[in-house]
C-alpha cells in the first residue's frame, strides 16, 4: 500500500502533464533525488502485453540546456553497452518526464554482504564497458557511484543511468554537451544555467605611451567623438603635448566605462578619470590602499586588469604590483592552521558536480581541467567499497575531510606529490602513511587482525577528523599560497548506520609510519569466515588489488582509463 504523500505526489504529476494518464498508470514513486524524481508506470503495448517503465520528472527549475544535454546523452549513448536508453519524453510547460525502460534491481548496500568475489569482478567488469562506451563520446558522467550503475542479481543485467550531471570533454560529440561545457558548475553539482564570462574576461592590449593613434585603433571599441577636438589656437610644442594627452585621456575614459566581467573578481574599471601627469604618485599609493582591503587572490588579476594610465609606462606600472606582492604572504603556510587572509580569499570556480565520497582528488581540490579520469576514480572506490565488504566507504561532510580521508589510505606524501603534478599544494599537519590496499580489505573483511588495536569508529568522530586537515592551495613559484583552503558548504551525503565513515587514525595514539588505521569493528566467527570462503573472499588474487591502485592512482595523468582497465589480466578470461 502506498504511502499517502506518494499518492499526493502521483496526483501532482498528473496535474502537471496531463498527457502521462493516457499513456501510464502510474503504481509508485521509486527514486528521489536534488534534480528528479522517479516514477513506476504501466503501459499498455498495443500487443496486448503490460510493460513497466521509469519516469523520470525534472525538477520545473532546471534549465533547459541541462535537460537537452540530458536527453542527447541518452539518445547518443543509451541503449547499448549498459547504459540506459531513453523511450518517451513528455513536456507540459516547464515539466519534463523522461520515460526509461524498467529494469529491477537490488540495492548495492542490501546485498553488499552476501556478494561473492566473482559477482563483484563481473558489477567492475561491466562498469567499466559502461565508462568506455560513454567517453568514447566525450561524456563526463561526473556522478558514478552504485545507485547510478543498477545491478540486478538474478538477470545478470547491468544499466548506468542519470546523466543529469554530464558534462562533455573538449572533443565531445554531444553538441548540447559543448554548452554545458561552458557553464560554470554550481556548488553541490548541476549547472547554474548563467553563461560562463570566463572566456571573456581578457585584459585590453597596452597602448604605446606616446602614441596617440595607435592607442585609438587597438580599443575595442571606437573613440569618442571628443578625441577630433580641433587644437588650441596656441602652436607651442607645449599646448600640443598637452591637446595629445587630453585626447588620450579622453579615449582611456571611454575605455575604462566599458564592463569588462573578470573572473570571479570584483570590477575595478568603472574609476574617476586617468589623473594628470602630476598627480601619478597619488594613484600609487590608492594601488596600494586597495590591495590591502581587496582580496589577496585577486590583486594580480585586478591590477592587470585595470585600464593602463596614460602617463604610465610598462616598467612602472609593474613596481607598485611588486610591492602588493610583498605583502601577500600569509601567516599558516605550510603549518596546520588556517590563517584569516586564506579565510578572506574568494573560492576558486571550478565543477565540482558529484557526490560525497566518490569525488576525485582533482575535483576536492578544485583543479579546473577536469577529464573522464574522475570518472575512473569513483569505480576505483566502488571497487574499494566491493572488496571490502564495507558501503559506503568514505563520508565526509566537506572537501577538506574527504580528502583527509583519501589520504589516509593513499598516503599524505603521495597525495601532496599528486596535487602538484595539477597544480596544487596541498599542506598536511602530520605524515599518514599509504596502506597496503589488500592489507586494508581483508582487515575490514575480519579475514586478519589489524595491526594494533582495531576499535569501533565513534558514529560522528567530526573532532578527530578535523585534527588532520590539508590545506589546499595553487601551486605557485612564490613562497606564498595564492589560494586559500577550500571553504564548501556541507553536502548532502547518504546516510547510512553502522557503515564506515572514514579511515583516520586516532591522533593521539598515532606516531611514526606505524599502519595503524581507526577501522571499523570487523565481523568475527568461524561461520562466517567459512561462508565467505564459499563465496571466494579467500581465492581473491593481486591482479584485482593491482588493478584497485591503478584506478585509485592520485594522478588524474596517470590513472588508468576505461579502456585500459578492460585489458587488465583481471579479466582476461572475459
Amino acid at each position: 500500500m502506498k504511502a499517502w504523500d506518494v499518492e499526493i505526489d502521483i496526483d501532482i504529476l498528473y496535474q502537471a502533464v496531463p498527457q502521462l494518464a493516457k499513456v501510464f498508470r502510474i503504481i509508485d514513486k521509486i527514486g528521489e533525488g536534488t534534480f528528479s524524481s522517479v516514477y513506476l508506470g504501466e503501459a499498455q503495448m498495443r500487443d496486448g502485453r503490460k510493460e513497466m517503465f521509469a519516469l523520470k520528472h525534472l525538477i520545473p527549475t532546471s534549465h533547459p540546456t541541462r535537460i537537452a544535454a540530458e536527453l542527447q546523452c541518452l539518445t547518443v549513448a543509451g541503449g547499448r553497452e549498459h547504459v540506459m536508453g531513453v523511450t518517451y519524453c513528455f513536456r507540459k510547460e516547464d515539466h519534463v518526464v523522461i520515460v526509461m525502460p524498467y529494469m529491477e534491481h537490488q540495492a548495492i548496500v542490501d546485498i553488499i554482504g552476501s556478494l561473492s568475489y566473482e559477482e563483484v569482478r563481473l558489477y567492475i567488469y561491466h562498469l567499466l564497458k559502461a565508462l568506455r562506451h560513454i567517453h568514447q563520446f566525450g561524456i563526463i558522467h561526473r556522478d558514478i557511484k552504485p545507485n547510478n550503475f543498477l545491478y540486478n542479481r538474478h538477470s545478470k543485467m547491468y544499466a548506468l543511468v542519470d546523466f543529469g550531471l554530464a558534462q562533455g570533454t573538449a572533443d565531445t560529440q554531444v553538441e548540447l554537451l559543448k554548452v554545458v561545457r561552458q557553464r560554470p558548475s554550481q556548488k553541490g553539482g548541476g549547472s547554474t544555467g548563467k553563461q560562463d564570462t570566463t572566456q571573456r574576461s581578457k585584459a585590453p592590449p597596452r597602448i604605446p605611451p606616446k602614441t596617440t593613434t595607435t592607442a585609438s585603433t587597438s580599443l575595442p571599441h571606437p573613440p569618442r567623438q571628443s578625441t577630433t577636438l580641433p587644437p588650441s589656437s596656441s602652436s607651442s610644442s607645449s599646448t600640443t603635448t598637452s591637446s595629445s594627452a587630453s585626447r588620450k585621456a579622453l579615449d582611456l575614459t571611454g575605455l575604462r566605462k566599458v564592463p569588462r566581467p573578470v573572473f570571479g573578481e570584483r570590477n575595478l574599471n568603472s574609476c574617476t578619470p586617468a589623473p594628470s601627469t602630476t598627480k601619478q604618485p597619488v594613484v600609487k599609493t590608492e594601488l596600494l590602499k586597495l590591495g590591502k582591503t581587496e582580496d589577496p587572490a585577486t590583486r594580480r588579476c585586478s591590477s592587470a586588469s585595470r585600464g593602463p594610465l596614460p602617463v604610465r609606462t610598462q616598467s612602472s606600472s609593474q613596481k607598485p604590483q611588486r610591492t602588493v606582492l610583498q605583502g601577500l604572504t600569509c601567516s599558516c603556510y605550510l603549518t596546520d592552521r588556517v590563517c584569516n587572509i586564506c579565510m578572506s580569499r574568494k573560492q576558486q570556480v571550478a565543477p565540482r558536480a558529484g557526490t560525497p565520497g566518490f569525488r576525485a582528488p582533482e575535483v576536492l581540490t578544485k583543479c579546473p581541467n577536469q577529464g573522464t579520469a574522475i570518472d575512473v576514480w569513483s569505480a576505483g572506490v566502488i571497487l574499494l567499497s566491493l572488496l571490502s565488504g564495507r558501503y559506503p566507504l568514505f563520508k565526509a561532510s566537506d572537501d577538506l575531510i574527504a580528502l583527509t580521508q583519501i589520504m589516509t589510505i593513499r598516503g599524505s606524501r603521495e597525495t601532496i606529490q599528486a596535487a602538484k603534478a595539477f597544480g596544487k599544494a596541498v599542506v598536511c599537519s602530520r605524515d599518514l602513511p599509504r596502506q597496503d590496499l589488500r592489507t586494508l580489505c581483508e582487515t575490514l573483511r575480519g579475514r586478519r587482525p589489524a595491526p594494533g588495536e582495531v576499535t569501533p569508529l565513534p558514529e560522528a568522530n567530526k573532532d578527530s577528523a578535523t585534527t588532520c586537515h590539508p590545506k589546499i592551495q595553487d601551486d605557485t613559484p612564490t613562497h606564498h599560497p595564492a589560494k586559500g583552503p577550500l571553504k564548501q558548504p556541507k553536502d548532502e551525503a547518504s546516510e547510512r548506520p553502522g557503515s564506515l565513515y572514514s579511515a583516520l587514525p586516532n591522533p593521539q595514539e598515532h606516531s611514526g609510519n606505524t599502519e595503524t588505521a581507526r577501522l571499523a569493528k570487523p565481523s568475527s566467527g568461524t561461520d562466517c569466515k567459512v561462508k565467505e570462503d564459499e563465496r571466494g573472499w579467500d581465492r581473491v588474487p593481486d591482479e584485482a588489488y593491482n588493478l584497485l591502485d591503478r584506478l585509485l592512482d592520485l594522478n588524474p595523468a596517470t590513472r588508468i582509463t576505461a579502456a585500459q582497465a578492460l585489458q587488465h589480466p583481471l579479466f582476461k578470461d572475459l
